[in-house]
């Protein structure tokens, strides 16, 4: 069973890519990232106090957290199609409840809802990758999921202000309604494309040289059992790490344009824009990249690129100096995920990769949750986010090193030469 385009044939795998991109864009794009543009509307509209917005942010988070925990279960239960659709079904409906409500306790209730169903179809997705596709093309697969992302970013950045502007107060209901709406669409248009696996279509993944097989010439099989625990225990050392500093910035860059240097709202929202621009490039590029030069090497890159960034706010640089950290920061933003993601497949057999993923997944959540919380006492300690920024890039400096000395996985590595073949003249 296949597919074609222009009368070529077209590889089933690219669908899946697509419905990766819809699946990240919903469950993170509009039910994550766009809280940042609709939360100052309604902190004003329902009297809330920072502290209590910071909360529904923590909900959404624990939520998360709440559904890796059991996400990998789920899908080796009932299927990642059926996960995927129930989470984008759970994120849609309590969003839009979201926007409905005013009693804070059931606001935050919601939206704990929407962080587990962001989880559910968040990883189930992601654990596509390992699937459908041979080693050397998953990073480039992964890379093109979480571009979806950087689209959600670039709506809500775009879509908030103006309903806002229109509506006034009841804006940001409206806003919650519409990206709830979405979210609805893509759940429909997910639930009907996805497949959990190439051989139910009498496919191989895509680069794979016979059906059923899961990798390509020069890929021997993961690493033996006895080394899993390890592996997964630096990744997720990588992994908490990179979750600790990227939300300090994309939770504290706006206000620290506004405050700090002085930039307006709206100028302010538009660089918020661009940052989503330029995300879109990270995956795919870093993600390819990693295909090509290793994922070690990849993600030193990046964690190299986001330390300037950091740097570059952390010094109260303003002028062309933060527009060149907003640059950096997009560019390598959503590279680590799409990364990691590739290389539990080169570590791990496929069946294994969407609980490790879980697993890795919960590990980067509580770096979510503790680098706002030690970011914000830095701030208030200090009067500026500049100490907050140079925290986080002492933190990649740190995974840098670690990246540096993780292991190669055998997978990555090409096979030894048979003995006739080198004594051969």
């Amino acid at each position: 069973m296949g597919l074609s385009l222009a009368g070529r044939p077209v590889h089933y795998a690219l669908v899946i890519i697509l419905a990766g991109i819809l699946t990240v864009f919903a469950c993170l794009g509009m039910g994550r990232f766009a809280l940042g543009m609709l939360l100052p509307s309604m902190g004003a509209d329902l009297s809330l106090s920072y502290a209590q917005m910071g909360v529904i942010s923590t909900g959404n988070f624990v939520g998360y957290l709440s559904g890796v925990l059991i996400c990998g279960a789920l899908v080796r239960r009932a299927g990642a199609r059926t996960v995927i659709l129930c989470g984008l079904l759970a994120v849609a409906v309590s969003m839009m409840a979201v926007g409905s409500l005013s009693l804070y306790p059931a606001i935050i209730a919601c939206y704990f809802v929407t962080g587990m169903g962001s989880a559910f179809a968040n990883i189930a997705v992601m654990g596509l990758v390992a699937n459908w596709f041979a080693p050397n093309r998953r990073g480039r697969a992964a890379g093109l999921m979480v571009m979806g992302s950087g689209f959600g970013i670039m709506l809500s950045g775009t879509l908030i202000p103006f309903l806002n502007a229109a509506l006034a107060q009841s804006g940001w209901r409206y806003g919650w309604f519409i990206l709830g709406a979405l979210v609805l669409v893509c759940a429909a248009v997910c639930g009907s494309i996805v497949r959990n696996d190439p051989a139910s279509m009498k496919l191989s993944p895509l680069g794979a040289e016979t059906p059923g097989s899961g990798g390509s010439p020069g890929y021997p099989p993961p690493a033996a059992k006895e080394a899993r625990w390890t592996v997964i225990a630096h990744l997720g050392a990588i992994y908490f790490l990179f979750g600790f500093t990227y939300v300090i910035y994309t939770t504290f860059i706006v206000t620290t344009l506004v405050q700090d240097l002085g930039y307006s709202e709206i100028a302010s929202g538009k660089l918020w824009v661009w940052l989503g621009f330029f995300s879109l490039f990270s995956g795919p590029v870093f993600g390819g990249l990693s295909d090509r030069i290793g994922r070690r090497s990849s993600m030193m890159i990046v964690f190299f690129l986001q330390t300037c960034a950091y740097l570059l706010a952390g010094l109260h640089l303003s002028g062309a100096w933060i527009y060149l950290s907003i640059v950096l920061f997009g560019f390598a933003v959503w590279s680590i995920p799409s990364i990691l993601t590739a290389t539990l497949g080169d570590y791990l057999p496929r069946d294994k990769v969407t609980t490790a993923l879980g697993h890795l997944t919960f590990i980067f959540g509580i770096g979510q949750i503790l680098g706002p919380a030690l970011a914000g006492l830095l701030a208030d300690a200090s009067g500026t986010f500049h100490s907050s920024y140079l925290l986080a890039a002492s933190m990649t400096s740190i995974a840098f090193i670690l990246t540096a000395v993780l292991r190669q996985p055998a997978a990555a590595l090409p096979p030894a030469p048979s003995p006739s073949r080198s004594n051969s003249p």
